[in-house]
């Protein structure tokens, strides 16, 4: 079994070299392939990666458009999903600024392989919660992650986290039923791959996880205002 790592880059050359390490020491002894989709970065992220991770496997996708998170992710499951022969492997899905807790891994993966096809980390879930992250950005993500959920009848806590483990057989799945993997952009693009799930009868379980705000170095390259107009169309025209 290959454990994918599909990670969006963005402007992440400060984070590159924790990021290097924390996927180094987790997950030792088992197969580990890297998915890197760059969404056009002025720093030097891409160079870094490749001097980092030289010797490891791992792929590079570089974009030639600025287009956003989703895109990125779209890019990224369908290149493993075309370049991966096991239908068993598994995707792991994280932020590049070290904001994901990667200890909590080895457990996601074990649910995983008691037949959830796609296992959330979740700061709302019991003994979840937030570091370092300023009060309005929670109520923010609190308000949205509620009104979705119940204009969705969603049963989960947590929406719009990047850092999730994916059966590859769900990912095929949903890329045979649907136009796109991701058709959002942006940082809504994660709802729309949950709900894509859950139309497949997705087997869907929480684990509980604090976002380690603290490990970035930088800002998040989430705009509170942009990414809520997004949220607001989405619900509108409910799409996914």
């Amino acid at each position: 079994m290959t454990h994918y790592f599909l990670i969006p880059v963005y402007n992440e050359a400060a984070n590159i070299e924790l990021l290097h390490q924390n996927l180094t020491n987790v997950l030792e002894g088992e197969q580990k392939f890297y998915v890197f989709v760059d969404d056009c970065s002025s720093d030097d992220s891409i160079k870094i990666l490749r001097e980092k991770f030289a010797g490891t496997d791992f792929h590079i996708i570089e974009k030639e458009q600025n287009l956003g998170p989703g895109d990125s992710f779209n890019k990224g499951f369908n290149w493993i999903s075309e370049n991966s022969g096991n239908q068993n492997n598994i995707i792991i899905t994280i932020e590049a600024d070290n904001t994901s807790d990667l200890s909590i891994l080895p457990k996601m993966i074990a649910i995983s392989k008691l037949d959830y096809e796609l296992v959330l980390a979740s700061v709302y879930s019991q003994g979840g919660g937030f570091e370092k992250t300023n009060l309005f950005r929670k109520l923010i993500s609190f308000a949205a992650n509620m009104a979705f959920r119940l204009f969705f009848n969603i049963n989960v806590q947590t929406l719009s986290s990047f850092y999730r483990v994916y059966h590859l057989s769900l990912i095929r799945k949903i890329k045979q039923h649907n136009a796109y993997i991701i058709r959002e952009k942006g940082f809504i693009c994660m709802l729309e791959i949950l709900i894509k799930a859950i139309k497949e009868n997705a087997s869907i379980i929480e684990v509980p996880t604090v976002s380690k705000s603290g490990s970035r170095a930088g800002k998040s390259k989430m705009k509170i205002f942009k990414t809520t107009l997004s949220y607001l169309d989405f619900l509108i025209f409910r799409r996914g």
